[in-house]
């Protein structure tokens, strides 16, 4: 046989090499690169990745990613982060900030040799949002996924804390926002970070503000001291105050965009208009109508504003596709919306500010801000969504009368050339008919329109800044009008400031429902049953308590107008009128069919109408409909229910009188009046004569009626009397069951007539006292009777043996 050939006919397969764990490369000269990034000079102007020392894996990746220019605030930002420096950049949106820290991250790492689940975490990077995180961390895995072995993991909530716990004692990068990584720094006993190398915020002016403040404190006392920070937005903050918490070491502060006439791209076309508050929706529809083949992106203040403005959109179908986005979704359906969006080529997303930071859209043609930003950081941030990579893009910002002086300001003094345009009348059609159509006919669609004017009364009201939002100059009946609703609902401010108010907003769910769940007593001061035995309330307590989310939920009876005049309050007076409750609505329902029953009910029930007690085992109020009634009778306390029970409180609820017809030859009804002339009627006498003698006639058709109904009532008594007796003289007499069916029928006919024929005025009978037994001692009196008797002839004496031997 030849050299090299076997006997085998099929080719064999080769063998599986078994997976190797990541560990250190032996084939890296690590000192040829420290050597490199030693030698390179800061001061120096690079205009491509090549021009940088860089890792063949890195390298590769940015090639597949068709990274090769740098911008700006890379070509000065990365080469004093891979000489390990501490760094505040600022950028303009879309400048290319997201591979300024990620670069240096992977190849610091990659220098240390820090691989594998021995090596332990070196990089976290903190992002404010989801979106904002997941967008990083696909960014990472495209420029590290040809040849770097790091593990990397994104830890953002929305799934099981377990499966992220067993992940994270091999992760060496990790992609996270600060809630999150915090619950794993205080819980997770397997994540260890004093091997911690790097520290990245991007969008840090966010993570530093007064929502992320306690998250960011706790995280940086976990930490070790010496690492490196990097600090990354579009507006970054100076204070040394926010500085000195995160323990910066002589930090180089880089903004390449300091020294421009603009804080916000040359590409992007900045206009506003002035727009008053109830014409807002007028104008969007309108808009939408006209950039039917455009990408477009909305801003709102609030999820709520989105919901309402989203449903209400769909239902009249402005011809362009629709979505949103908010902070209450699910993590899986934001994730699904973002993707949605991305991958669109004509849409319109409804968003809040959860999407305004660093969030990469492709080729956004508007963004549309209908509410006005809280400051002019936040303004730059929305509008950096278009015209991003020197692409160009429009920008448009909706101000009321009341906001354009103090916006205006604050946009000049950051530098945001904004010019104004005006709509034309001609194009602009109104939507309000509409609004009101639908919210009448749908309650769900009117429920969230309370809602969302309730939610931006509120995010108006805990503004700081006052020049610009003033809760006075807004016309809030207005617009309620022109959110379809019949009325502005009612709203009881919180009394806490605006730094509390925010907190609540930004706090996890799980703390602020610990939070509810320990407070000790409700509203009415009473104390509340925490679980079925006084305990602590558990998920089976929690399961049995909930309800149908709809619009007979409790807290859609807060939203209900309250039509007293005493308890209305002057929308536009709110501002310096608090009411020091937590809760944020104060209306009581009222059922106006119960109007006259507080002072008519005399079962002294101290249950309120207003309190809308529902029956046990029951979700909601009850309707019932009384036959004459002209509303159906709503049944939400059990006060309620006694109504049905009481023929004279129902008649209440009937509407109108009945009237006397007449029938004619034909069949036909006719009123009284409609048979007879005024000659016939004069001549029977006066009006008062007539109505008088009517009066007299009734009067005593009633009684005679009546004296027949106590005839009828005694006759039935009296039947059901002899009944009675009858049965208990067959059970006395030893006749039931006994004798002929014809015979018994006889003698029950019998003594019936018997009874008939007895006096009608016998009211009361005397019962015939029962049979009592005797007792063992007792004889029986017939026996005894026939014992005595003498027995004379030879044939009693017979009869009388086979009586005593027929009772053995």
């Amino acid at each position: 046989m030849a050299p090299g050939i076997t006997g085998r006919t099929r080719p064999t397969k080769p063998k599986k090499h078994a997976r190797t764990q990541k560990r250190k490369r032996d084939d890296v000269d690590v000192e040829k690169l420290e050597q490199a990034v030693s030698e390179l000079d800061t001061k120096a102007s690079y205009t491509s990745f090549s021009d940088l020392p860089l890792s063949a894996p890195t390298a590769e990746g940015l090639k597949s990613a068709h990274f090769s220019s740098l911008t700006d605030i890379q070509a000065k930002a990365i080469p004093l982060a891979l000489k390990g420096s501490d760094i505040l950049g600022a950028a303009k949106t879309g400048s290319g900030k997201t591979l300024a820290f990620l670069t240096p991250v992977l190849e610091n790492l990659y220098r240390a040799q820090c691989i594998g689940a021995d090596a332990g975490l070196g990089a976290i990077i903190i992002s404010p949002t989801r979106e904002l995180a997941i967008q990083i961390f696909d960014v990472l895995r495209k420029i590290g996924g040809k040849g770097h072995l790091f593990a990397a993991g994104l830890i953002i909530g929305g799934k099981g804390l377990r499966e992220e716990r067993d992940a994270l004692a091999r992760m060496n990068i990790v992609v996270c926002t600060p809630g999150r990584i915090l619950q794993h720094l205080s819980q997770t006993s397997s994540f260890n970070v004093d091997n911690l190398r790097m520290l990245v915020l991007d969008e840090a002016d966010r993570i530093m503000d007064m929502g992320f403040k306690k998250d960011v404190d706790a995280i940086i006392e976990y930490l070790p001291p010496d690492r490196q920070t990097l600090l990354f937005s579009a507006t970054q903050t100076k204070r040394v105050s926010d500085l000195s918490r995160l323990a910066l070491k002589e930090p180089e502060y880089i903004s390449v965009h300091e020294a421009a006439s603009t804080a916000t791209p040359k590409t992007l076309q900045q206009n506003y208009t002035i727009t008053p508050l109830p014409e807002k929706l007028d104008t969007l529809w309108s808009f939408l109508q006209s950039s039917k083949k455009a990408k477009i992106l909305v801003f709102l203040s609030s999820g709520k504003q989105v919901r309402f403005v989203f449903e209400s959109f769909r239902h009249m179908q402005p011809g362009i596709p629709l979505l949103h986005l908010h902070g209450r979704q699910k993590q899986t359906a934001r994730l699904e919306i973002t993707q949605k969006f991305s991958q669109a080529k004509y849409s319109c997303l409804f968003a809040t500010d959860v999407v305004a930071r660093g969030l990469d859209f492709p080729a956004v043609d508007w963004v549309i801000q209908v509410d006005c930003p809280e400051d002019a950081d936040t303004y730059i941030h929305r509008v950096g969504r278009t015209a991003r990579y020197e692409k160009a893009g429009r920008a448009v910002l909706f101000l009321d009368p009341s906001e354009e002086e103090g916006m205006l300001r604050r946009l000049e003094q950051k530098r945001v050339p904004i010019e104004r345009i005006n709509v034309r009348s001609k194009k602009q059609s109104s939507i309000k008919n509409q609004l009101q159509s639908m919210c009448f006919k749908d309650p769900s669609l009117k429920y969230l329109g309370q809602k969302a004017f309730a939610s931006y009364v509120r995010s108006l009201h805990i503004q700081k800044d006052k020049d610009v939002f003033k809760l006075d100059g807004y016309p809030l009946e207005e617009f309620a009008a022109s959110l379809g609703l019949p009325g502005a609902p009612r709203i009881k401010f919180l009394k806490a400031d605006a730094e509390e108010v925010k907190r609540r907003k930004n706090a996890p769910r799980a703390e602020m429902a610990l939070a509810e769940s320990q407070d000790e007593e409700d509203e009415d001061g009473e104390e509340k049953i925490k679980g079925k035995n006084g305990g602590v309330r558990t998920k089976y307590d929690r399961m049995f308590e909930r309800q149908n989310q709809d619009i007979l939920a409790d807290h859609y009876a807060k939203m209900l107008h309250d039509g007293d005049e005493r308890d209305k309050v002057d929308l536009n007076k709110l501002d310096g009128e608090q009411v020091g409750d937590d809760d944020l609505f104060d209306v009581k329902r009222r059922i106006p069919a119960g109007e006259a029953l507080s002072s008519d009910d005399d079962e002294g029930d101290a249950t309120s109408l207003n309190g809308a007690v529902r029956a046990p085992g029951e979700l909601g109020p009850k309707s019932i409909t009384i036959p004459g009634a002209t509303a159906p009778l709503i049944l939400d306390s059990k006060r309620r229910e006694k109504l049905l029970k009481s023929k004279a409180k129902l008649l209440k609820h009937v509407g109108g009188k009945g009237s006397k017809l007449v029938f004619d030859d034909d069949g036909n009804a006719h009123q009284i009046y409609e048979l007879e002339d005024e000659a016939d009627f004069k001549a029977r006498g006066a009006a008062d004569e007539q109505r008088a003698r009517f009066l007299r006639e009734e009067e005593e058709r009633v009684r005679e009626a009546d004296q027949r109904d106590k005839v009828v009532a005694k006759e039935k008594r009296k039947e059901k009397r002899e009944k009675r007796k009858e049965r208990e003289r067959e059970v006395v007499d030893g006749e039931v069951g006994g004798g002929s069916e014809e015979g018994g029928e006889e003698d029950l006919m019998a003594n019936f007539a018997a009874d008939a024929e007895s006096g009608e005025d016998e009211e009361e009978e005397v019962e015939p006292q029962p049979k009592r037994q005797k007792k063992w001692f007792q004889k029986d009196v017939e026996a005894e009777e026939e014992e005595e008797k003498e027995i004379g002839t030879l044939d009693e004496l017979e009869a009388e043996a086979q009586r005593l031997l027929g009772r053995s």
